[in-house]
């Protein structure tokens, strides 16, 4: 019990201001219980001397013996409950009247006896005075009925249960409407602070109040919207560095895969080079004819030239990024030149060239890099067509864009390897595409120059062959 009524902010509130009513309550009904019977008595003493004063006036007029009929009216006051008379040497006088008991004995009385068996108190005063017939001092004793304040008493004393009762509940009730009045803003704002603490932020505090407490839910309301903006900006911009680390990852392994490539490449050459002179110097077998393993080597070096011709234009394709030179281009232009070069190669395999391209139909690209793109792909289907076979090539324009296509018949690729066609290194054919010297780049190096003038290139088999294409 004691532990929930220290965890709850309203049980406090609501103890504490039940027990102040309380209390509050208590005191004033003590106050009041003390200070009204005092009072009341204080006004009775008043009268009563008021009334003596004129009393003890009046006998100072008359004579002893002519003293008992106001002895008698006096005495006949309800407020007056008895009188006394003493003389100088302070004996008790009986008085000049016959109303009076003059049997009381003479004692002093200190109360009034009454029939229900309760003793109330008594006011009383003395006053000194002589008749007009003595120069002897008497003293009169006035003894007052207090009743009154009695009963005042016994009615406080009476009304204190029903008056406890009454506190007590309407304590309690204003207590349960102050407290609440006081702590449910604040319940509701340390709700909501427990709620941002584990950064749940879709609730907004109603806004009713003008007071100190509704600024501070305004502002909680604005500080909420801010930190669900800057923390949705923070998700998304840890999304995107995330893709971008993983993105550099991936360039990195990339590279890491290129240049593991690169080293075996260079190697196999190196190696048959190194190979092939050793064996000719040292005149070994049938090393001893320098022509023909000359030959070879030749062969081999200018494969190796290649390679490395190859290996510089990507590693300038990965820095010029965004920096490539743009010029506007005749790709018509470009395949009709290269064609012109490859003539001797084309008439020695009599394949047959068809062209459906237009006059002329011009680019934004770099010269260099879409002259090799466009060599890479007519040369790769000059080289591997089989004889007296048929290449197509073709372009028109869709919208603001040209679609290029190059198609060779006669030789299919397996479809297992059209997927990695475009990675560095791969050769579908590993001893065709080295007595043709193919280094395993050329497409590797397509797609990267297409991939930089944002486009791609697709390859497919039809039902004559194999087909190239892209757009851009």
């Amino acid at each position: 019990m004691i532990k929930k009524v220290e965890s709850s902010l309203f049980a406090k509130v609501f103890l504490a201001t039940s027990a102040m009513l309380l209390c509050i309550a208590l005191l004033v009904f003590g106050l009041l219980a003390w200070l009204m019977p005092q009072t009341y008595s204080n006004r009775l003493n008043t009268v009563l001397d008021d009334r003596a004063q004129r009393f003890v006036s009046e006998l100072e007029q008359v004579t002893f013996s002519d003293s008992g009929g106001l002895f008698d009216q006096f005495i006949a006051d309800t407020e007056i409950n008895s009188v006394e008379l003493y003389n100088s040497n302070g004996d008790w006088v009986p008085l000049p009247t016959e109303a009076f008991d003059n049997e009381w004995g003479g004692n002093i009385a200190l109360s009034a006896y009454t029939g229900s068996g309760e003793t109330n108190p008594i006011l009383s005063n003395s006053y000194y005075f002589s008749f007009a017939d003595s120069r002897d001092r008497y003293m009169l004793t006035v003894y007052g009925e207090a009743e009154q304040i009695a009963e005042l008493q016994q009615s406080f004393i009476r009304i204190f249960p029903i008056v406890l009762l009454v506190v007590l509940v309407t304590a309690i009730v204003m207590s349960w409407l102050y407290s609440r009045i006081i702590t449910k803003p604040v319940l509701a704002i340390s709700s909501i602070s427990e709620k941002m603490s584990n950064l749940q932020l879709d609730w907004k505090i109603d806004e009713q109040r003008t007071d100190e407490l509704g600024i501070l839910e305004k502002s909680l309301n604005k500080l909420s919207h801010n930190l669900s903006s800057a923390l949705s900006e923070l998700q998304n911009a840890n999304k995107k560095l995330e893709a971008d680390i993983e993105h550099e990852k991936e360039l990195e392994q990339a590279r890491t895969d290129f240049f593991s490539a690169v080293s075996h490449e260079l190697k196999t050459p190196v190696t048959i080079i190194k190979g092939q002179l050793e064996g000719m110097l040292l005149g070994i077998g049938a090393y001893k004819d320098h022509e023909k393993y000359l030959t070879r080597a030749l062969e081999i070096a200018n494969t190796l030239e290649t390679m490395v011709q190859e290996i510089l234009t990507i590693s300038r394709l990965e820095t010029a990024g965004e920096h490539l030179r743009q010029d506007r281009l005749d790709c018509v232009q470009i395949v009709k030149s290269y064609l012109s070069e490859t003539e001797d190669l084309i008439a020695e395999k009599d394949l047959q060239i068809h062209l459906d391209i237009p006059p002329a139909t011009c680019i934004r690209g770099n010269k260099m890099l879409i002259e090799k793109v466009f060599s890479n792909l007519i040369g790769n289907a000059v080289n591997y067509s089989p004889y007296g076979a048929s290449i197509h090539i073709s372009a028109y324009a869709n919208q603001e864009q040209i679609c290029f296509s190059v198609e060779n018949t006669g030789a299919h690729i397996p479809e297992d390897s059209i997927p990695k066609l475009f990675d560095a290194f791969y050769r579908v054919e590993q001893s065709r595409s080295r007595k043709t010297g193919g280094s395993g780049l050329g497409l590797y190096i397509v797609q990267e120059i297409l991939r930089q003038h944002g486009s791609e290139c697709r390859v497919c088999n039809t039902q004559s062959g194999v087909k190239f294409s892209f757009t851009i």
